[in-house]
């Protein structure tokens, strides 16, 4: 297949890409390079890619919509993997523009383009931010998510009723996923994993928000890459049981799904840390302080559907995931 890949940079967009490439496909990616974080990171996982002769880059924003309309229109793409996105939940606090930029109009420009093109398949990014207020355990794509806390989570709600929207009018088979804190080697520098080990490295305090009351669904990126290839060799199709009178958020009668797509065995944040200072064998300097706006409390994520559907089983223990990240970071980094 010739795929798509935006975001491709970034740390979930370079390892599904790097995973369709090891497979056989052709991947066009495409991703704007910005300075949210060390270009430079971005620019080593490309030289990877890179590295594969059915490989192709592009420097686009999503956001530029003559870019894309001539992207679409030079290539012809059996499938679309969008992974671009402003990402972040606290960033967005101070920061709401480039989320509107990069999430709103940027993902309008990817499905206009799918539209224009009669693209095989859309497999999009949401987020576990979504979820908001809702404090039902485990989270289920069946739940109500009318409540974010966040402009970030706000728009990734977006992406999935804009994704709906053209299954529904031009029949584009859309399957949205919603990532819950994807962890692993090469890895963004904003994420507590990255910004902990580098932090006890360098001897500065690390900030732990509400006091370390807090528990994530850490999913390590190997089981990501598996269960989004997966997901994209079968669009999405209408469901035949959806009930109009008693519609679910899940499905509907257009070709459009959405998947949680997590570890589904949450983590106790203080017990993160302490595998993190295990195997770099130091101690953290710990700074506790209150939650910050737009943060969950808990994440844990209902993946029985992604399981029944894709046979999506993540195995990656944490312990050992952490572990990998930790030996990757001091060998990129040269740090001990």
């Amino acid at each position: 297949m010739n795929i798509l890949v935006t975001g491709a940079a970034g740390f979930i967009g370079a390892a599904v890409a790097e995973r369709l490439l090891g497979r056989g496909d052709r991947v066009h990616g495409v991703d704007n390079l910005n300075d949210y974080y060390d270009v430079t990171l971005k620019q080593a996982r490309l030289a990877r890619l890179q590295a594969h002769r059915r490989f192709q880059f592009e420097r686009i924003d999503i956001a530029d919509r003559e870019a894309m309309r001539k992207l679409f229109a030079d290539h012809r793409f059996d499938a679309v993997v969008n992974l671009a996105a402003q990402a972040g939940v606290r960033y967005s606090v101070d920061n709401p523009a480039a989320y509107t930029d990069a999430n709103l109009v940027g993902f309008a420009n990817v499905l206009e383009g799918c539209r224009c093109a009669a693209t095989g398949h859309l497999v999009f990014a949401s987020s576990s931010s979504v979820y908001g207020a809702n404090r039902h355990l485990p989270f289920s794509v069946d739940d109500n998510v009318d409540h974010p806390l966040s402009f970030y989570a706000a728009t990734k709600k977006a992406n999935e009723l804009m994704a709906h929207c053209y299954a529904h009018l031009y029949r584009i088979p859309c399957t949205g996923l919603r990532f819950f804190t994807v962890y692993g080697p090469w890895g963004r520098p904003d994420m507590a994993l990255f910004k902990f080990t580098k932090a006890i490295l360098e001897q500065r305090p690390i900030s732990i928000y509400n006091h370390g009351r807090m528990t994530r669904d850490f999913t390590y990126i190997d089981d990501i890459t598996t269960g989004v290839v997966n997901v994209l060799d079968r669009p999405a199709s209408p469901d035949p049981g959806f009930d109009d009178c008693n519609p679910v958020p899940a499905s509907s009668n257009a070709p459009y799904r959405l998947y949680n797509i997590g570890n589904g065995q949450p983590v106790e944040l203080m017990t993160y840390i302490e595998l993190i200072e295990r195997y770099l064998g130091k101690k953290a300097q710990k700074e506790f302080l209150p939650i910050q706006p737009g943060d969950l409390l808990e994440t844990h994520a209902d993946v029985s559907d992604l399981s029944a559907q894709f046979d999506y089983r993540p195995d990656t223990l944490v312990a050992d995931g952490v572990a990998r990240f930790v030996a990757w970071y001091q060998d990129y980094y040269g740090k001990a």
